[in-house]
């Protein structure tokens, strides 16, 4: 069954405008195990404008699932995945700068950069994932750098499916069928929601994980944060099931 990982940012994010701890992001990452999450993510920038990296070490104690931590892989992030060792570190391309992740890895590009620091993820047992585009060329290039999974991108899958889900969703089935033909793992992120998660677990049943945090963190302010994991677990069943 594909699994739900929270991106708990948003959280972080409310907590540091006041410069206090509330909301409690290490109790919130507690509460969406308890309530049925199957994993944390967290993005910890080097700007600290929502993950800090006391949470992170903070999280490193309590998460019982699966903690995800994703970023640029720098000397600084390499650093924190050396001393926190998580179940999975998601490699972005993007710089300190950018607001969110709004594109994939060229792998072709970064070949041996990338396999440079695949290598030494997975010397320390680390599970990888790269952050990637629906794009068979650069998926062919994933299998000679080393990682364990990619992470769609699945923005423009959801910015074009209320007006042609079919379409919005081919290259994603495409690259879906290379990746399980050479072994590789299939997550993916942004911009997933109540209104598109289904579909994409229906028509790509080998996902392994998603991971959300803008909208279900938007959709707990009005849901509650339990009954919002739980509706969101729901989705992914009802994908499997076929029930659309």
């Amino acid at each position: 069954m594909t699994k739900l990982s929270v991106n708990i940012n948003k959280i972080a994010t409310i907590r540091n405008a006041r410069g206090e701890n509330t909301p409690n992001v290490v109790q919130v990452a507690i509460d969406c195990e308890r309530f049925g999450a199957q994993g944390i993510t967290v993005h910890p920038r080097p700007d600290e404008r929502h993950i800090t990296l006391k949470d992170v070490y903070y999280l490193k104690e309590v998460v019982k699932t699966e903690f995800n931590i994703e970023g640029y892989p720098d000397e600084r992030f390499m650093s924190i995945i050396r001393d926190i060792r998580p179940a999975q570190a998601t490699l972005v391309p993007d710089p300190p700068h950018v607001l969110t992740s709004n594109t994939g890895w060229d792998v072709i590009q970064n070949e041996s950069f990338l396999k440079e620091i695949l290598f030494e993820l997975k010397e320390m047992g680390v599970r990888t994932s790269l952050f990637l585009n629906p794009d068979l060329k650069q998926l062919e290039k994933v299998k000679n750098v080393g990682a364990d999974r990619i992470e769609f991108y699945t923005g423009p899958y959801a910015e074009n499916y209320p007006t042609n889900k079919e379409e919005a969703i081919r290259k994603y089935i495409d690259v879906s069928r290379e990746a399980v033909k050479l072994d590789i793992g299939i997550n993916a992120g942004h911009d997933l929601s109540l209104e598109n998660l289904a579909y994409l677990i229906r028509e790509i049943p080998e996902i392994d994980e998603v991971s959300i945090g803008h909208a279900l963190i938007s959709d707990a302010l009005y849901l509650g944060l339990e009954n919002t994991i739980q509706r969101y677990l729901y989705e992914i069943e009802k994908g499997q099931q076929k029930l659309i």
